[in-house]
């Protein structure tokens, strides 16, 4: 077991402050091995959101060819409607004049 000194040498200082030294100087390698990782993380991040750009781009072409083919058939059932009333009418017209 290692005796407690109760004074400390110089030589005793200086090796504490080396090991201090040392363990900043892991300490900072480790932290800049960490901001490489964000840096790589940051670079997938602009991926996916130019990925979402692009899919905002293509749900925007497929809303508005949605509203254009929901149109045409909104045009479409009307002029199915008028036609079903007007046959029908005619209809009616020609058994009212056979009575």
């Amino acid at each position: 077991m290692e005796v407690v000194r109760e004074k400390w040498t110089d030589e005793r200082l200086d090796d504490l402050n080396t090991r201090v030294d040392d363990g900043f100087r892991r300490v900072d390698a480790q932290f800049a091995r960490v901001d490489e990782r964000f840096a790589q993380v940051d670079a997938r991040f602009a991926q996916v959101d130019e990925r979402f750009a692009q899919m905002d781009g293509r749900l925007d072409s497929l809303q508005g060819e949605m509203s254009r083919g929901f149109a045409a058939m909104h045009r479409t059932m009307l002029q199915g409607f008028f036609a079903l009333t007007s046959v029908m009418v005619a209809g009616f017209a020609a058994i009212v004049t056979q009575l």
